[in-house]
């Protein structure tokens, strides 16, 4: 199984996951990293880390159609069977999307489907749980699909939020779930691939 992975900034989790992959905590191998952003820190650590990595975007592709098609094809070359979104900051495009059905993966900051959509992604999704006065939020791992956070949820995972919560506290929580959540979800899948 190749994993393959799409960041935008620092790819907190899937720093974790192809950390776990290289220590034997996951049966997988991982492919190539994709980012959209030139400075994301994430590209660095994958140069640092000898991880297949590429920028590609509108801009060095003329175009969203162009940079969706370049996308699917090098996770196509890579040999990918899933792909994760790490902090991908960027729908999905259509040809991605077909060419990996039911196996594209996100994992976002709330119990979806509350607090998910368009506009709601890192502190924004906080800011809505505080402001609503949840007394429980967490994150989720979902598949992706054409709608934004509206794919199958495959594992979710609880944190309860306490009355002196802040947005950067409850962040910090939540974040703190995110990677074990995700090589959870991870291993639920691969199990299930084992099994079928």
């Amino acid at each position: 199984m190749i994993i393959s992975f799409l960041a935008s900034h620092g790819g907190s989790s899937a720093k974790a996951i192809i950390t776990a992959i290289r220590n034997g905590k996951l049966a997988a191998n991982v492919g190539i990293l994709i980012t959209n952003n030139r400075d994301a820190a994430i590209l660095h650590w994958c140069l640092d880390n000898e991880v297949n990595v590429r920028h590609i975007s509108s801009k060095t592709h003329r175009g969203e159609e162009n940079a969706d098609e370049a996308i699917s094809t090098v996770l196509q070359e890579a040999g990918t069977d899933i792909v994760l979104c790490s902090g991908y900051m960027k729908a999905i495009g259509p040809n991605t999307l077909a060419a990996f059905p039911s196996r594209i993966l996100n994992i976002h900051p709330a119990l979806l489907p509350k607090h998910g959509g368009k506009g709601m992604y890192g502190d924004r999704v906080h800011e809505a749980v505080l402001a609503a006065g949840e007394t429980v939020t967490g994150a989720s791992v979902h598949y992706v699909t054409a709608g934004i956070d509206e794919g199958p949820c495959i594992l979710q995972q609880q944190v309860e939020v306490l009355p002196t919560d802040t947005v950067e506290s409850l962040r910090t929580r939540v974040q703190a779930i995110e990677p074990d959540l995700y090589l959870a979800a991870l291993r639920k899948i691969l199990d299930q691939h084992r099994v079928g």
